[in-house]
């Protein structure tokens, strides 16, 4: 892109017309026939090998011009902002796909999005935890320095600020409406694990179950999702969401895993098909934990329709909060990361 697309940062030109430049200059004809060249080699080939090695080929061209088009538009954002890119291509990035309607090309966009979006939280996170580090004065070495100027106080000393990284507890519903969203919400979490002291997962459907053995370092993302799927006992009677079932089940056997420094996320839409809510299962959780967040993919506007319960359970946690997009959920996380201490109850937004 730097050597054959030129772009500039804020001239007014558009994705196509860097598009066009980076396509010419690469000259695809030529770069085809090269492949081709490259794989055919000195022996005879089939008309069916012949014709596979063409389809081969043309596919490797079409990734080419995806990512050439998905790197210009990362850097027409970088320079312009989301929000002007949008209006000008008239595309939706990436990060604004909705993750519970997207298709199965889109996912595997998001799916791409995911690792290099956790490296740029945690770079942001670092950055704010830098300018926050300075705590209250330290009036005693404060005066001590001052001598040395004659007593002005002209090099103040500050304690640091000692902020402790959160615990995070996820307890994430995964029935078949909500799996698409707690995949991504699960992956973005355990990527950005080093930036907090501990992540406990907890997937549900009707029952709960621990599955933080799952998701160990080092162990691909995919297969511990395979795993889970397989092997936890997250399915009791029908295999329907009962969030009642899953707080009291949570309350009965994993209450003591929530203590002062947990920071608790629930992701899930509260659709519960009018089920027994059992609130006192979450106020339990709520009780211990220095904090409860409730995320749902859901258009606010649905919430409290149907067999929606989000109107009990929001009383009883910190916020809740509508994310449906990467862009949404980059948003909720980095300020989790950041600023975890408890906020007044019954409080919801979107974001």
């Amino acid at each position: 892109m730097k050597r054959f697309g030129g772009v500039q940062p804020g001239r007014p030109v558009g994705g196509r017309y860097y598009f066009y430049r980076v396509m010419r200059r690469v000259e695809e004809a030529q770069l085809a026939g090269r492949l081709r060249a490259a794989f055919e080699g000195d022996q005879p080939r089939t008309s069916l090998e012949d014709r596979l090695l063409g389809e081969s080929i043309e596919r490797s061209m079409d990734r080419l011009r995806t990512e050439v088009r998905r790197e210009i538009v990362r850097q027409l954002v970088d320079d312009r902002g989301a929000a002007a890119v949008v209006k000008t291509l008239r595309v939706s990035l990436v990060e604004d796909l909705d993750l519970t309607n997207a298709t199965s090309a889109e996912l595997a966009e998001i799916e791409r999005a995911v690792r290099p979006l956790a490296r740029k939280i945690a770079s942001k996170v670092a950055a704010r935890r830098k300018r926050s580090h300075r705590g209250r004065l330290d009036v005693r070495r404060t005066v001590r320095r001052s001598l040395a100027h004659g007593g002005a106080l002209i090099d103040p000393v500050f304690r640091p600020r000692t902020r402790s990284k959160p615990e995070v507890i996820v307890l994430a519903d995964v029935s078949g409406s909500m799996a698409t969203f707690a995949r991504f919400t699960l992956q973005l979490t355990h990527a950005l694990a080093s930036q907090f002291s501990g992540v406990k997962t907890f997937a549900f459907v009707d029952e709960i179950d621990d599955v933080s053995a799952y998701f160990r370092p080092g162990i691909r993302f995919v297969d511990a999702l395979r795993r889970m799927t397989a092997e936890a006992a997250i399915v009791g009677l029908d295999g329907h969401s009962d969030y009642g079932s899953v707080f009291r089940g949570f309350e009965g056997r994993y209450i003591d895993a929530v203590h002062d420094r947990s920071v608790v996320l629930i992701a899930g839409d509260a659709r519960s098909n009018f089920r027994d809510p059992y609130a006192q299962g979450l106020a339990a959780i709520a009780g211990r934990a220095r904090s409860v967040h409730w995320i749902n993919p859901e258009p606010a506007r649905y919430w409290d329709t149907g067999d929606s319960i989000l109107g009990t359970y929001a009383p009883l946690v910190d916020q809740v909060v509508e994310v449906r997009t990467l862009r949404q959920l980059e948003y909720f996380v980095e300020h989790l990361v950041v600023d975890s201490r408890p906020r007044v109850r019954a409080t919801s937004a979107r974001l």
